[in-house]
Order: structure tokens, then C-alpha cells, then sequence
């Protein structure tokens, strides 16, 4: 049905309310698995020390280390990332069993993407769509666990969407609130969905509206898509612990190094928004090296491919005249065909490597093997013995224990 009289947001809610398949919560497992490796593997990190300290239930200690290692799972063309969000607020209900928190999440993923993707680059210039969208999907979330009817989870996407926000100035510093913006998406939307339950309302046109979301923060918001489908099928994974905008030209240049020629010099193009995010020749902290193109390739130019530690302070320093050699531009072409799709082309020794997707991308997934060794090292790399990176992996995959899942953060948190 796309009856053009309901708002936006009542055409998401009637669209949300759909049963979720078997194969789609058994895709949402893996993401699952993923979120709580890098939440293991932020354990120590400087967020860690701050979120062991704070009197508050697991999910939401971890909410502020899901996006930590810039490892979460990622929407290209609504340039987000879901599961930061959405995992942390449906295990906030796991007593309502695993099978509910699954539907739950697949719901919350499906509004934050939908709505992410409507948002235009003016938005993305200013905005943290990853917490602007992400309110929508955690209060979508919540309405699943709730059993909200249409119009209430009309209501609970009003109210969250009116107070939405997070703005990208988080990332010209060297603090937190990027990793708050996680915690504040999810309670607020969590927080918009009980409301919404015990009968208050929200505004119908909260994203079209003469003052609603578009107006305030896009020029020209895109067409919102409802397919027949479930979004979280178009996830990508990510393999390495940087910026997602640097994956590109680390996987062309690791296809250079496996021909032997990645010599330097190294030359990157890619899209403009990776340079905007990621031109970074000199990074001084931890969190710069992960947003560096010219780190991320002298790292896979000296050392292959990136490990967490190719981005600890030690490395910083030895990589700073390999640094030097990487030059980095934008390609219109390969601009133009962004944000549906993440490339890059990288030039050294006579040779070049162009690509249009990289791995973990839909195009070229991880399998599910590669997924589970991936949150495995990064369990490892939080300091989880073998015991405990085990059963985190089964309550996640195998498991219809929701309850055990958080208790398995209790443990580790």
C-alpha cells in the first residue's frame, strides 16, 4: 500500500509494522556479532575507562563504545551506521526474548536507513546522520518491542525526529561526543516510543513539514524508498579499523601490494567526501590515524594489511615519512558515483588498481566465517579470553537467549 495522503512518517510506520523473515533476523545475528566485537575491542580505550565508571545498565555503557574502533557496520548510500545505535537500544527489552529483540532490530535498522538515505549532502556536511536518522531507528526499534500500532509509532517517529540531531564539529576535536551522540539517539527515541505508547502524540510531517526536518538541515532532501525488502541486507561490514571513506584505497592498494607494486611514491583518488573526512597528512592521535588516507596507506604499504595497532601512537610516528610519499585528490568520476558506492583508484610503481566497491560491501561481502574472525580478533584485541569470545559469539549466533547476550556485557563491561 502507498496511500500519498499519510505523512512520511505514517507511510514508514505502515511499512515497519511487515513480519520479519527468518532469513532476515538470522542476517540480523551476524551484525549482532559484529556490534559486540567492537564493543569488546573499545573496552580499554579512553571511552572504556569513562563508561566502566558510569551506574547505568550494560546496553547503555556499551552504546558508548560501539563506534569507537571505526569498525561498525556501515549504509553506504545513507552514509551511517546502524548498528551502534540499534543493538544497544533493543537489548535494553531482551527479557522479551531473542526472536522480538531480532524483529526489533531488523525495524530499527530499516528506519534509520530509509530516512538516512533521504537526507542530501548539505545535511551530511553539518550533520551526524548516523544520530539524526538514528533517533528514527531507535525509536522504530522500541515501537517493535512496545507492539505499537501505526499510528503510535507514527507518533513515536514524530516525536523522536523533532528533537533529532548531532552535529559534525564532534569530529574537529579530540573528545567524546561522537560516541555520545550514540547514547543520546537511542534514549531519545527509546524515550519518544513509551511516550508515543502511553498516548502522546507526535507530529505527523516531521520530516516534510514547512519547519521539519528537511527544512532545517537539507536543500534537496532525495525521494524516500520503501522496497519490499529489508535494508539491513544492503549493510556493508567493515574489515579495518579506519574511516570507512579510507577502506576504498587501502583494498586498492593492498590489490597493488599483492602484485608487488606498491612503491612509493603512492598516489589515491577517490571521492570528495573522503578528502573532506580523511585528508589528514600529519595525524598526531589515535583518532586522526584512522581518519588519514595517507596513514591508512603507508600502513598497508609498509606493514600490509591494517591491524588496530597500525594506528596506536608507536606507528603514528614510524610511519611519518611513508606518509609523506602518499598524495591524495578527488576523482569526479569516482565522486559522482558516491555515496551508492565507496571507491577509489590508487597509482604506484607503474601500476594502478580501480575499484568501485570494497570489501565487506554487499558486492563483495565478507562471508559469514570472515565476520565471526573478525569480532573474534577484536574480542581478542579488548583483552576477552578464548572462554568468553566464545560464548559471546554463540549467544549471538546460535543462541535464543537475549538476556544471556546482556549479561555476557555485564561481564566484559
Amino acid at each position: 500500500m502507498n496511500d500519498t495522503s499519510l505523512s512520511l512518517s505514517e507511510r514508514l510506520a505502515q511499512h515497519l509494522l511487515r513480519p520479519v523473515p527468518e532469513n532476515v533476523r538470522t542476517k540480523a545475528r551476524l551484525h549482532l556479532v559484529d556490534w559486540l566485537g567492537c564493543v569488546a575491542g573499545a573496552r580499554h580505550s579512553a571511552v572504556g575507562e569513562v563508561q566502566h565508571h558510569m551506574v547505568q545498565t550494560a546496553p547503555l555503557r556499551a552504546a558508548l563504545l560501539g563506534n569507537v574502533l571505526e569498525m561498525d557496520d556501515v549504509h553506504r548510500a545513507a552514509i551511517l551506521h546502524p548498528g551502534p545505535v540499534v543493538w544497544p537500544t533493543v537489548l535494553g527489552d531482551a527479557d522479551q526474548g531473542m526472536a522480538a529483540v531480532l524483529d526489533a532490530a531488523v525495524r530499527g535498522y530499516e528506519a534509520t536507513i530509509i530516512v538516512g538515505a533521504t537526507f542530501d549532502a548539505a545535511h551530511y556536511a553539518f550533520w551526524h546522520n548516523t544520530t539524526t536518522a538514528g533517533v528514527f531507528g531507535a525509536a522504530a526499534a522500541v515501537g517493535s518491542l512496545f507492539g505499537l500500532d501505526e499510528a503510535q509509532l507514527a507518533s513515536a517517529l514524530g516525536l523522536g525526529g523533532s528533537v533529532a540531531g548531532g552535529l559534525w564539529q564532534t569530529r574537529h576535536e579530540p573528545q567524546m561526543a561522537k560516541q555520545w551522540h550514540i547514547a543520546h539517539a537511542l534514549q531519545t527515541g527509546g524515550a519518544a516510543a513509551w511516550h508515543a505508547a502511553n498516548g502522546v502524540t507526535g507530529p505527523r510531517y516531521i520530516l516534510e513539514g514547512p519547519q521539519g526536518l528537511y527544512a532545517a538541515t537539507c536543500e534537496a532532501p532525495k525521494p524516500m524508498v520503501l522496497g519490499e525488502g529489508w535494508r539491513i541486507d544492503e549493510v556493508s561490514f567493515k574489515p579495518w579499523g579506519a574511516c570507512r571513506h579510507a577502506h576504498p584505497a587501502i583494498d586498492a592498494a593492498l590489490a597493488l601490494r599483492a602484485r608487488g607494486t606498491l612503491d612509493f611514491p603512492i598516489a589515491v583518488e577517490t571521492f570528495a567526501d573522503a578528502l573532506a573526512f580523511c585528508d589528514r597528512p600529519e595525524p598526531t592521535t589515535v583518532h586522526e590515524a584512522k581518519f588519514s588516507l595517507q596513514h591508512a596507506v603507508a600502513v598497508v604499504a609498509v606493514r600490509g594489511e591494517p591491524r588496530l595497532e597500525d594506528f596506536e601512537p608507536d606507528a603514528i610516528a614510524a610511519l611519518a615519512e611513508a606518509r609523506s610519499r602518499v598524495t591524495v585528490r578527488a576523482d569526479p568520476m569516482i565522486t559522482s558515483r558516491y555515496p551508492d558506492h565507496f571507491g577509489a583508484t590508487v597509482i604506484a610503481g607503474g601500476d594502478r588498481e580501480a575499484l568501485i566497491d570494497t570489501l565487506g560491501d554487499p558486492e563483495r561481502p565478507l562471508s559469514r566465517d570472515g565476520i565471526i574472525a573478525k569480532a573474534g580478533a577484536l574480542m581478542e584485541w579488548g583483552g576477552l579470553d578464548p572462554a568468553q569470545i566464545e560464548r559471546g559469539v554463540t549467544l549471538a549466533l546460535d543462541s535464543d537467549d537475549a538476556e544471556g547476550v546482556v549479561g555476557w556485557l555485564e561481564e566484559i563491561l
